[in-house]
């Protein structure tokens, strides 16, 4: 179907399923925790009149699973952490005991009935993206990315590649390490932070660093134009990072949640939560979402629910769906059901933390099915979880796991079609499939073949403007098969400038704004024709168009050309918010702090400057971009005298062993242990502080964070302000 009945037919269908909500059961506020069998679980869950789910997998089949992936044959990837939390205390943790498994279907009824383990004696894999035959891995605390395959059909990896190296390494908590390694649209990797993306060349990784980037943490995904939305359990942030690609840095606004989107909807009672007693409602439910990980924005085409967010939230036990809109150019979140949610349970062993389109067209949910969520930095004495998981064994359910899928009663699934052993030939029809699984999955093939001769082939699909080209798909979407041709040829390296051109007046919005991006390399090259051509696009009637000529032009247009042309749309289009913020011409906060630090010595410089990268990234989530403090999660540093005092050790302490209880008479969450990290690091983090949020004075050293560190080295507990003060006042003394 064209895109106008896709859409119409989806707006249709969302209103009739949005009203056949599901009756709550009665709410239990303190249930009981003993494991379930799968089947058992599944009758308590709860989903909208017209969705089921079905079972994929389970243990003894599969264990611990946090992530699933599949190839372009359809065979599935199980990322499985099987040291994740087998106790309390997190003892083993970071033992090399995790694994990927490959699922295979069989006989094509949609259940998994062949397991075989691909790759084991991991340690704790956060990263996987299958290629053609060859499946990239990345383990906890390391950067380094390696390339696996299985060369004699057996499913097991018999051969082990290094695609990326780098001495620089991951520390601290997990869950604050980069995961997801992603192939956007633009055929660049991007991970769930970090501000660099790497791209496949010639059998390699090839990093590439991005001026900045939103930092999430567990999960990514993107839509169908390859815009980038991420969640952030520890800052409890649903989503972020939506409004623009994340090769523009970040740009995050005022009402891109609807009222209230913030606040999930469980139908049990969820004591076990990190926050405390201020993040449970009067009936013991979750009042904000804080365990968000592994969103997907569902591109298949067997649920009426296409580009829409699905994100799980393992501590509610529940899966939040939200719409995706624009207003006045910005993109809104919202739930679209009232006070429920699109997927929720009443078994406290439900921990959905993986979302997924299937080369079936479906929706999948991988539930790790465990009773500790948390990662042992804060289950630890004196954590507000740590007695309660004891009081109802949450310790005791681990080694499960299972695997869903959603379906609809009136959308039957499909059985996966093979795409490896496909020529070039035969794979370009699928760039216009109508599951974006096999769209993208199409175009990489199609990039990691490097297949030449296909270029004729691609052009000709591009060039088709207004009709249907020969399709193996009855409602196949031409907009979107040109728009993956178009940034398949520019991965290939074989896009033809007048081509690239013609294509800024496709009918096709999506293809117009990608071309302006792909053009971007001529504008830093000063073309003349593609900025007079740009110029001319200043009335396009589409937002999004216009949007990114603002993006293009302030990134690659030198300032009097960007000026001129940005003006223009700003000019003509005053109530758009994201064209008025995307004008902005920001300066490089690095920059800034050089300039602002110049007169001091280039050791110190670098300290605050490797801690303010460090901040942005970590500590900003919880205490505020500038350290003003965000109710009831952290407190303000600016001020603090902990923090920016003459006292030199309470704030290494607070890094190293982590801080609880209340701080000047307010509750917040506990400040998790940073010994992980090196004393360079707790130095530099501390540093920068003291020295851009507060007034200076003595440096903070490593020498000063490693003799605390040897001193307190037996410490597991956290501090709370009465030790702290004591400590201080008898060291004074």
């Amino acid at each position: 179907m064209c895109l106008l009945t896709l859409l119409l037919f989806q707006c249709k269908q969302q209103e009739v399923y949005q009203d056949e909500v599901y009756q709550k059961p009665p709410m239990d506020s303190d249930p009981a925790a003993p494991p379930l069998s799968a089947e058992e679980s599944m009758k308590k869950m709860y989903l909208p009149g017209g969705f089921e789910l079905e079972l994929v997998a389970s243990e003894p089949m599969i264990e611990e699973p946090i992530d699933i992936a599949w190839d372009g044959d359809g065979k599935m990837y199980v990322v499985e952490l099987l040291t994740y939390m087998q106790d309390i205390d997190a003892t083993n943790e970071n033992e090399p005991w995790s694994r990927v498994s490959v699922l295979e279907d069989t006989d094509g009824d949609g259940v998994m009935d062949k397991n075989t383990v691909f790759v084991d004696s991991l340690l704790l894999p956060r990263i996987i993206l299958p290629l053609d035959d060859r499946v990239i891995i990345g383990e906890t605390y390391t950067r380094n990315l390696w390339s696996y395959r299985d060369t004699d059909g057996d499913r097991v990896a018999d051969e082990k590649e290094l695609v990326f190296e780098t001495e620089s390494r991951f520390r601290g908590n997990l869950e604050h390490q980069s995961a997801n390694l992603t192939w956007n649209i633009d055929n660049w990797l991007y991970l769930s932070k970090d501000a660099f993306r790497f791209r496949w060349e010639d059998g390699q990784l090839q990093i590439d660093t991005m001026l900045d980037a939103p930092t999430g943490q567990y999960g990514l995904t993107q839509d169908e134009t390859g815009r980038m939305y991420y969640s952030r359990a520890g800052g409890e942030v649903v989503a972020l990072g939506f409004q623009q690609h994340p090769s523009y840095g970040i740009l995050e606004m005022e009402g891109r949640w609807a009222d209230d989107f913030e606040e999930p909807w469980p139908i049990i009672g969820t004591p076990d939560v990190q926050g405390g007693e201020k993040r449970l409602r009067p009936d013991r439910t979750l009042n904000k979402f804080t365990g968000v990980s592994g969103q997907e924005i569902f591109l298949g085409d067997r649920l009426p629910v296409y580009g829409d967010l699905f994100v799980p939230e393992p501590v509610g036990r529940l899966v939040r769906r939200a719409t995706v809109t624009t207003v006045d150019g910005k993109r809104v979140l919202a739930n679209p059901y009232d006070k429920t949610e699109f997927l929720a349970s009443t078994d406290p062993n439900f921990r959905p933390v993986r979302a997924a389109t299937g080369p079936d067209g479906c929706l999948y949910i991988v539930d790790m099915y465990r009773g500790i969520i948390q990662e042992g930095n804060w289950t630890r004495e004196g954590s507000f979880l740590r007695p309660e998981v004891k009081r109802r064994k949450l310790d005791e359910n681990i080694g499960r796991g299972r695997i869903y899928r959603v379906v609809h009663k009136q959308m039957k699934p499909y059985p996966p079609e093979k795409l490896l052993a496909k020529s070039s030939k035969e794979l370009v029809p699928f760039l216009g499939h109508p599951n974006g699984w096999y769209r993208m999955t199409a175009q990489k093939l199609l990039i990691l073949k490097k297949d030449q001769t296909v270029i004729n082939q691609l052009e000709a699909v591009l060039k088709d403007n207004e009709s249907a080209w020969a399709s193996l798909f009855s409602d196949q979407d031409f907009g979107i098969q040109r728009l993956h041709a178009l940034w398949t040829l520019d991965g290939l390296g074989a896009l033809d400038r007048q081509l690239l051109l013609e294509k800024l007046e496709d009918t096709d919005a999506r293809v117009r704004s990608a071309a302006i991006r792909i053009g971007e390399g001529y504008l830093a090259k000063g073309d003349e024709e593609l900025m007079a051509k740009m110029n001319g696009m200043i009335d396009d009637p589409n937002t999004e168009v216009l949007i990114q000529l603002v993006l293009s032009a302030k990134s690659y247009l030198n300032r009097e050309e960007a000026r001129k042309l940005i003006t223009a749309i700003e000019e003509s289009n005053p109530a758009n918010e994201v064209i008025k913020a995307s004008a902005v011409q920001t300066p490089l906060e690095v920059e800034e702090l050089k300039k602002k630090f110049i007169l001091v010595n280039d050791r110190l410089r670098a300290s605050i400057i490797r801690g303010f990268e460090t901040y942005k990234g970590l500590c900003a989530t919880c205490h505020g971009k500038s350290g003003e403090g965000i109710k009831d999660l952290a407190p303000p540093l600016v001020g603090s005298p902990r923090i920016m005092g003459t006292d030199l050790r309470t704030p290494v302490k607070i890094l190293l062993n982590g801080l609880t209880g209340e701080i000047d008479g307010k509750s917040y969450s506990v400040m998790v242990s940073m010994k992980n990290n090196d004393d360079q690091w707790i130095a530099d983090v501390l540093t920068y502080v003291r020295e851009d949020l507060g007034d200076g004075g003595r440096r903070i050293t490593p020498g000063h964070v490693k003799g605390l560190r040897e001193l307190y080295q037996d410490r597991e507990e956290y501090w709370t302000i009465p030790e702290l003060e004591k400590e201080a006042n008898e060291y004074t003394n």
